[in-house]
């Protein structure tokens, strides 16, 4: 079944939950998911900024309350869709499902609650904004590889303010995308009334709502491959945001997603992983800095899952070492989407894995790994991930989730219920309660509603 998105949501306030009663109910929520980041990633970022950057604390430090619990329906190792569903909706579903239940039914989510009380609404990430965790909270779709369709389904949202990548999936092919239907959903988005910007230059010449950012055909780069002059940062694009938001007085909902924390988790990728959740904490600075100011912003921050397994701290040759060094990631130039690529083509790797790398003076141990690569190209990815994290004392143990705990951080009037151990879907009835939306109230409404096509 194809679900777009209603038009004509009811205004609808919700009664005062017992979790606000007892204080002053926030007027705008800012959502932060910092994807795949697990609490040995906090702590890789914040011994990096120790380090390296002679920082003492990450912004995040100040504003933990506790953990969340991250299992699906289908899985105790959730995938990014059925996690950002439970945040969305305050419900469990099955891993690849966008705002739908286990029975494939849509569930209203925080940011259509927020649309029809009238406020503003946000979405901001570092991946494709039609992937899975921005997907949940504007979409309704059964499976969450269907991009086309959420992205049309997010235009009928009539979000005010869209930042992020993926301009692939409102191009057809004949224009350099990868839509199935050959709806140019940019030409659209401008006859709706949108600002639709895809440079850095046109980004920070200045902004109205409705803004559509799209600033690359897919995820954008990676914090240590990001050049500013092309690409605006993540603490850059929620800046612009609230700036845009704040300006409703009937207050706002944004959700700020680090995605590519979670890529380079999936990859490996040690020293692109740290400066994402660097680059993460500067986005949950600024929030905080607004909130702190405004008096009335509850910021929340959480994680949907761990990625990678990341253990600081390993065996070395059979022996377990008492020490990480972050000195090494700092030496480390490119992600591995750069990295891995030029060494499958170079003559001679040793120079690109010292220039790039940081890799220098190999042992005999070492040699035998890059030999092993040179021989089987495909096997570069693991062997750059044993050279530096033999080096840097780090260690993986999938490239997939897991289903470890992560720290659950909230700053702002309502912070106070927040803390605790929640599973990751009563943090979102939770966050419904403490916004006075009333998600299963407003799921009938959505569900008597008449689907409206492909138009908006």
């Amino acid at each position: 079944m194809r679900w777009i998105v209603l038009i004509g949501l009811m205004l609808w306030g919700g009664g005062m939950g017992g979790y606000a009663q007892s204080g002053l109910r926030p007027k705008n929520l800012i959502l932060m998911i910092a994807d795949g980041c697990g609490p040995a990633s906090i702590t890789m970022a914040r011994d990096y900024a120790r380090a390296v950057l002679g920082r003492t604390e990450l912004a995040l430090d100040a504003m933990q309350t506790g953990a969340v619990r991250t299992g699906s329906t289908s899985s105790r190792v959730t995938d990014s869709a059925a996690g950002a569903t439970a945040y969305a909706c305050g419900i469990k579903t099955y891993n690849g499902a966008i705002a739908v239940d286990t029975a494939g039914r849509p569930v209203a989510t925080l940011l259509e609650a927020a649309r029809a009380r009238g406020m503003a609404t946000g979405l901001v990430v570092t991946s494709r904004i039609t992937h899975a965790t921005p997907a949940a909270f504007a979409a309704h779709v059964p499976q969450r590889a269907m991009e086309s369709e959420i992205a049309a389904q997010m235009l009928a949202q009539r979000i005010d303010v869209l930042l992020g990548g993926g301009w692939a999936y409102f191009l057809p092919p004949a224009e350099g995308g990868r839509r199935t239907d050959h709806r140019n959903l940019l030409r659209e988005a401008e006859q709706a009334g949108y600002q639709v910007v895809r440079t850095a230059h046109a980004f920070r010449q200045g902004l109205r709502r409705p803004v559509l950012g799209l600033f690359g055909p897919d995820h954008l780069p990676y914090e240590i491959d990001r050049n500013p002059e092309n690409v605006p940062s993540l603490a850059e694009m929620t800046r612009a945001a609230i700036a845009l938001l704040q300006e409703d007085p009937d207050g706002f909902f944004l959700m700020v997603e680090g995605s590519r924390i979670d890529h380079a988790g999936h990859a490996n990728d040690a020293a692109a992983h740290v400066r994402e959740v660097l680059a993460y904490d500067e986005a949950v600075a600024v929030a905080l800095d607004f909130a702190r100011r405004n008096g009335q912003t509850l910021v929340v921050s959480v994680a949907d899952h761990e990625t990678g397994g990341l253990s600081l701290g390993r065996n070395v040759n059979g022996r377990g070492i008492y020490a990480w060094h972050p000195e090494v990631l700092a030496r480390v130039r490119a992600s591995y989407e750069q990295l891995i690529p030029a060494l499958r083509q170079a003559d001679r790797p040793d120079s690109l894995l010292k220039t790039w790398a940081g890799l220098e003076r190999l042992q005999a141990d070492e040699q035998a790994l890059v030999q092993q690569a040179l021989a089987n190209p495909d096997a570069w990815p693991h062997v750059v991930t044993e050279l530096i994290g033999r080096r840097a004392i780090v260690g993986w143990t999938t490239n997939g989730h897991t289903a470890v705990d992560v720290n659950l951080y909230a700053f702002g009037p309502g912070a106070e219920h927040l803390v605790g151990s929640f599973e990751n879907d009563e943090l979102g009835r939770r966050l419904a309660e403490l916004m006075g939306f009333d998600l299963p109230a407003l799921t009938e409404t959505l569900r008597q509603q008449e689907w409206v096509g492909e138009n908006y």
